[in-house]
């Protein structure tokens, strides 16, 4: 005896995707662009030092003097001796005077003009030191700047932008079918 039998045979539906991808492209010129710096100002004003080198004293110490110098010291020296001179004859004749007094004033006299002090000897540098005067008078410096901004001109450029859309395309590959068979 047989059974009968029942057969079935099935396929599967299939699907096909088929895409194509979207494409972009971005392309971004480069700006303009200008920039330009004016000169900055500057002044400067200068006053300049002033030195001053004063060797008068130094010449007049080595026997270089002006005519002038020359002749304010020769006469005040001349004054001076002339005044030490009176002094000596005045004091030398008042001891004459006084003869009364029982002291022989010709004799204290001659022994003091025949044996004067010795002078005075020093060891003496011509010219003697600091005798040249210098004297600096510092100058003055102003400075005036005055800067300047610099120019900017820029121009932004806009981007580029394509965009090409992508696709899905979507089929039927395969029908899905059932078979069935009947077998006895």
């Amino acid at each position: 005896m047989q059974i009968p039998q029942i057969r079935m045979q099935s396929q599967f539906a299939k699907i096909a995707i088929n895409t194509t991808p979207a494409r972009q492209s971005i392309q971004q010129p480069q700006a303009e662009m200008h920039i330009s710096q004016p000169k900055a100002e500057m002044r400067i004003k200068q006053n300049p030092g002033r030195l001053t080198i004063d060797q008068t004293q130094a010449w007049e110490e080595l026997g270089l003097k002006s005519m002038k110098s020359f002749t304010r010291d020769n006469t005040q020296k001349a004054y001076r001796k002339a005044s030490e001179a009176i002094s000596k004859i005045v004091t030398d004749g008042n001891e004459m005077m006084n003869f009364h007094n029982g002291v022989n004033a010709y004799a204290e006299q001659a022994r003091r003009h025949a044996n004067p002090p010795p002078p005075d000897v020093n060891i003496r540098y011509i010219p003697s030191p600091f005798s040249v005067k210098v004297h600096y008078q510092r100058g003055k410096v102003d400075i005036n700047v005055q800067t300047r901004q610099p120019i900017i001109n820029a121009q932004a450029s806009k981007p580029i932008i394509s965009y090409q859309l992508g696709d899905v395309n979507v089929s039927l590959q395969q029908k899905n079918s059932l078979h069935i068979d009947f077998v006895k």
